[in-house]
């Protein structure tokens, strides 16, 4: 495993990303299942309070991994505002109005925000397999939309239920991509601090609007729902765009809205239709495109300095310790110029242009 992951620099980025995947893909019918009767504000506090204690739960030592600085609450709070108020409760809310399975195969759409704002703003390579893969998965999202808007008898209702979706999408497309420049820091310790003002908000929220209060049930339901679909998800994923960056780990968390759509169709949900297959088919495309990515060839590293968590053995960290620490640790650190060639992702050490 560790020799396939120097040549493929993106197989643990990849494992990571998916197991983030499977780990969402599986909350969203849970959360329809578990949300019904509930405001859309009162099921997202439930959700990021599960996942602020995962955040509190898994924070390391400071020697271990980088810590928050006071200079990232501005990120933090713009993180927390798009992906733990308006993406959450948009999703709650498009749930309970569309099925769940066209809801989930509708996530997969984050994937084209993300990478697209990778793009944009920390100039992220996508060479042209990537944008075929966009290209399919917007594809498939644009015949999911149709398929919902020539389903007759919902009066518009499952449309703008899956709209709502699309949206919830977006916000964590801009969450994802915000989120990448704090991938270096504990991850722990960024779950735990975007949950809690994620929960904090909406479930003020929840008591100005007055929604009802949920069952024991339901809310220790979607408390441990939040826990694993959105705190340990979150964890991972931040993991994953420290591996390979904030495209690539989208595009690959794409794969989620599948495993969201098995599991429900398994509870149950009988919308399945010859669109939504053909939708299902060209995102899945997209995902598999992106994942046969190759990238390597000669490149220079510029002088840097900063702090993050980092090993002696990846071709990168050639500072000498006395006595050498062995496996991960976390401090301050420099990297002299260096010039080589090896296949290479845009983490934290490749964000050269092309």
């Amino acid at each position: 495993m560790a020799r396939a992951a120097q040549s493929l620099p993106a197989l643990r980025g990849g494992l990571l990303a998916l197991l983030a995947a499977a780990l969402f893909g599986a909350s969203t019918p849970l959360v329809q299942q578990f949300g019904v009767g509930l405001g859309a504000f009162g099921t997202a506090a439930l959700l990021y309070a599960g996942a602020a204690a995962v955040g509190l739960l898994s924070r390391q030592r400071t020697d271990r991994e980088a810590r928050l600085q006071r200079s990232d609450l501005t990120r933090l709070l713009a993180m927390a505002g798009f992906g733990a108020v308006v993406g959450p409760v948009a999703l709650a809310w498009g749930l309970q109005h569309t099925s769940g399975t066209s809801a989930s195969l509708m996530l997969t759409l984050e994937a084209l925000f993300t990478a697209v704002l990778a793009w944009r703003l920390y100039r992220e390579t996508l060479d042209g397999r990537v944008w075929t893969a966009m290209a399919l998965l917007l594809a498939g999202g644009m015949v999911l939309v149709l398929d919902q808007g020539l389903k007759t008898g919902s009066g518009g209702a499952q449309l703008w239920g899956l709209l709502a979706v699309l949206l919830a999408t977006a916000a964590w497309g801009v969450d994802n991509t915000l989120s990448r420049a704090l991938a270096e820091r504990d991850p722990g310790q960024v779950v735990m601090a975007k949950a809690l003002l994620g929960a904090t908000a909406t479930a003020l929220l929840a008591v100005v609007f007055g929604e009802p209060l949920p069952s024991a049930v339901a809310a220790l339901a979607l408390f441990a729902i939040g826990a694993t679909g959105y705190g340990l998800s979150l964890r991972l994923y931040l993991l994953a765009q420290r591996a390979f960056g904030a495209a690539r780990t989208g595009s690959v968390f794409a794969f989620a809205p599948f495993i969201g759509a098995a599991l429900a169709v398994a509870l149950g949900d009988r919308s399945a239709s010859a669109l939504m297959a053909l939708g299902s088919g060209l995102m899945l495309a997209g995902v598999v495109l992106h994942l046969a990515e190759s990238h390597d060839h000669a490149h220079a590293h510029e002088a840097l300095e900063h702090e993050h968590a980092h090993r002696h053995d990846d071709g990168h960290h050639d500072h000498v310790h006395d006595p050498m620490p062995e496996g991960e640790h976390s401090h301050r650190h420099r990297h002299e110029p260096l010039q080589h060639a090896h296949a290479h992702v845009p983490d934290a050490h490749h964000a050269h242009r092309h």
